[in-house]
């Protein structure tokens, strides 16, 4: 998917000029993604490879099922995984590891489809969009939001920033210097304000200033932290109470070299305020990318973008073949 396929409402209006560097972006893409899923890649690769196809048939399936697991793609999804790899190998057969592999990853990333073509955009039909971020301090909600204010002025829109982590005391500055860089406005209050007082202020702003699109920060917040998650709805309340039918999207960060305990988080987040997407930050430092899987299936929740560098163009579309390609190093 190219970045402008992914915001659902300027189909028609993106500059010829930015299609065609994006097509030309995405010549290149794969061999960037694989290297930037090395550590994961590797890790997967090296278990696989060592399995013995002469073996046992259930010898295989549970060495693969382990490998698995060890690349955190949890227990429901890689016994549905393998269940769907042993009929496909039934079929095809498996002469050759690189059998194995190529055949795993067509099973993964059929397991990471999504029924609706629109589940993985992000919607930006309305004037102005409302995207609510929220995730754990660390996860690269900040950073997220400047590359996604990016792209979106690249497209030809005006995104308007409203930094309503007002816990952290150099969160607004953070936020303040990637509207510079971007080049959008910015809404702020002092360190210590009322969040959901910068909400509404930023709202009324986006009305005045004629934004396309409102980002608005929130503090980093465990999920055990009771009064924070309570602001955080809070926040949503007043959003949904000043723009009826917004937030239009809710963008859960997560890190993904939390592995497992991202769950955790993420199914508070969802309960709190119902999010719409996952945004999983950190690809190319975990050796455990199978955490994209166990998001999918345990939350129901689309992976929207992943994080896959430190680059303005290393936030990328989530593609479920481009990325197991990468993850198995696999030709397709």
């Amino acid at each position: 998917m190219e970045w402008y396929e992914v915001f659902r409402g300027i189909e028609g209006e993106v500059p010829a000029a930015v299609v065609e560097e994006e097509k030309a972006e995405r010549a290149g893409l794969l061999g960037r993604l694989r290297r930037n899923l090395g550590k994961a890649s590797g890790a997967l690769r090296g278990a696989l490879t060592t399995i013995v196809l002469g073996a046992a048939g259930e010898d295989v399936w549970e060495q693969v099922e382990e490998a698995l697991i060890a690349a955190d793609v949890g227990v429901d999804a890689t016994l549905e995984i393998v269940d769907r790899l042993e009929v496909r190998a039934a079929s095809r057969g498996l002469r050759t590891q690189e059998d194995l592999i190529a055949e795993l990853a067509t099973a993964v990333a059929d397991e990471l489809r999504v029924d609706d073509p629109d589940a993985r955009r992000i919607d930006v039909t309305a004037h102005p969009a409302i995207i609510l971020v929220v995730g754990v301090n660390g996860t690269g909600k900040t950073t997220t939001i400047g590359k996604l204010a990016w792209r979106l002025t690249q497209m030809g829109r005006r995104p308007l920033m409203v930094a309503a982590d007002t816990f952290r005391a150099a969160a607004a500055e953070q936020l303040t210097e990637w509207a510079g860089r971007v080049g959008c406005d910015i809404v702020r209050q002092a360190s210590g304000g009322d969040p959901a007082a910068v909400v509404y202020d930023g709202l009324a702003a986006a009305a005045s200033r004629g934004a396309d699109v409102v980002i608005i920060d929130t503090a980093g917040r465990l999920h055990t932290q009771v009064n924070l998650m309570k602001e955080l709805e809070k926040v949503r309340r007043v959003i949904e109470r000043q723009v009826p039918g917004a937030p239009h999207e809710t963008l859960l960060v997560l890190d993904a070299t939390t592995g497992q305990n991202g769950l955790r988080q993420a199914h508070e987040f969802q309960r709190a305020v119902q999010v719409s997407g996952v945004v999983l930050t950190k690809l190319d430092g975990t050796a455990k990318g199978g955490i994209v899987v166990a998001i999918h299936k345990d939350l129901g929740i689309p992976v929207k973008l992943i994080g896959v560098g430190e680059q303005l163009d290393d936030l990328r579309p989530f593609d479920p073949d481009e990325f197991t390609r990468a993850l198995f190093a696999v030709d397709g």
